[in-house]
């Protein structure tokens, strides 16, 4: 990496974000479009900051459209939260696969993410944070949600795998 600009009044740069992660609730709405439909419309997220990743926002599952989820056989494994599981969103002939992962056993650290879970925003029609749509951190593995008080450069894109 040869290049981090400072955050200005009001942003968070992501390389100050602790690692190993930090776990923090969020107030701020947020709002998942998938399908032509509110897909997910909550106050109660939580937000996991880690070094070089965008937040990614973990909501509960009370606040989304559970029809929508078809659980599938993916797993991958996070050395600090467990053991992720994936979900489907399908509304129709509107298929994301493995969009949605969720921790059903999480770490002790992570316990409150129990019950949540979160989604690639490149596979939603949108995500929003307080009205803002986000922009998906680049990549196909990470999930991180990029709003203007955000300052990178972010991991995800080619090259980055090593930072």
């Amino acid at each position: 990496m040869t290049f981090r600009p400072l955050p200005g009044p009001g942003q968070e740069s992501v390389w100050d974000y602790p690692r190993p992660p930090r776990l923090e609730p969020s107030a701020k709405r947020i709002e998942v479009h998938f399908g032509g439909l509110l897909f997910a419309s909550t106050r109660r997220a939580y937000r996991v900051l880690e070094t070089s990743h965008p937040p990614v926002y973990y909501l509960p599952l009370a606040d989304l459209r559970r029809d929508l989820l078809i659980e599938v056989p993916r797993r991958t494994f996070c050395e600090w939260k467990g053991v992720a599981h994936y979900y489907d969103l399908v509304l129709g002939d509107h298929r994301a696969a493995a969009a949605a992962w969720f921790y059903p056993d999480p770490t002790p650290p992570f316990a409150a993410l129990r019950d949540h879970l979160a989604v690639y925003p490149q596979a939603m029609d949108a995500c929003f944070v307080e009205g803002e749509r986000v922009q998906a951190q680049e990549g196909d593995f990470y999930g991180g949600w990029i709003t203007r008080d955000i300052v990178g450069p972010f991991k995800g894109a080619p090259g980055t795998v090593g930072w």
